[in-house]
Formats: C-alpha cells, structure tokens, sequence
C-alpha cells in the first residue's frame, strides 16, 4: 500500500447553514454514501439539527479531496478539522457511511468544544449511545 492509499481519519464539525431545513442533512447523507464508496470512504456522521460532526477514515488523498469540498459546501459553516491522522484499521467497516441524530444538541456541543485526539476519543465515547442507520 502506497503512502497516497494509507488509512487515514479525519474528525470534523460543522454547522448547518442558518437558514436551511434539517432535512438538507438527507441530501448531503445520500450524495456522500455514492461519493464516499466510490472513493472507499467510510465514516459516521452525527447531526443534532443545528451541528454536524463526522467522523471519516480512507485512503489520504481522498480523505483530502473530500474535506475541500466540505469546505466550499455552501449547507456547511464553520467547518472545523478537529483530529486528523493515520489509522491502522477501519472502524466503520459494517457500513459505508452511517448517520446518527442527537438527542437534543448537548452532546454534540461537548465535542464542539474540545480539540485534537480529546475530540475524537469523546466522540467515540459517545457512539454506542448514537442510533446508527447504516
């Protein structure tokens, strides 16, 4: 396996766009499980109805094409790349891009708020209480 085809994750936050209806969150989930699988990405992404949070693991280079377009996607704000690094085994390989909804924004709000590996490791903390719809 090259350096270009290494596991890779990327765990971000975003806002939704103000403004935009929850059910913009359908489309972006849709759009992103053909996209992703073509690119070999997995990943769970967690909404709360205001916050996104997603988790994401690939090969670089697609991991990298990808978080550019979340960055110019107009339904994003405050995009925040919150832990990146190499991995060396998926996590989500059950599914190619799962989404879960928050219960109320509390949770998502924690993890808003942390930084780097603290991040990350509390957001897996918190995925067995997530509803998972793979």
């Amino acid at each position: 396996m090259t350096e270009q085809q290494a596991l890779h994750e990327v765990f971000y936050c975003s806002i939704l766009t103000q403004d935009l209806p929850p059910a913009t969150v359908g489309a972006i989930v849709t759009q992103a499980r053909i996209r992703n699988a073509q690119s070999q990405i997995t990943g769970l992404l967690v909404f709360d109805g205001m916050r996104f949070c997603h988790h994401l693991e690939g090969p670089q280079a697609s991991l990298e094409a990808l978080m550019q377009r979340i960055a110019q996607d107009p339904r994003h704000m405050e995009v925040r790349v919150l832990y990146q690094g190499p991995l060396t085994a998926r996590r989500y390989s059950g599914f190619g891009m799962g989404l879960a909804e928050s219960e109320g924004p509390d949770l998502m709000a924690g993890v808003h708020a942390l930084e780097g590996e603290a991040a990350l490791k509390h957001f897996l903390a918190l995925r067995p209480s997530f509803d998972i719809n793979g």
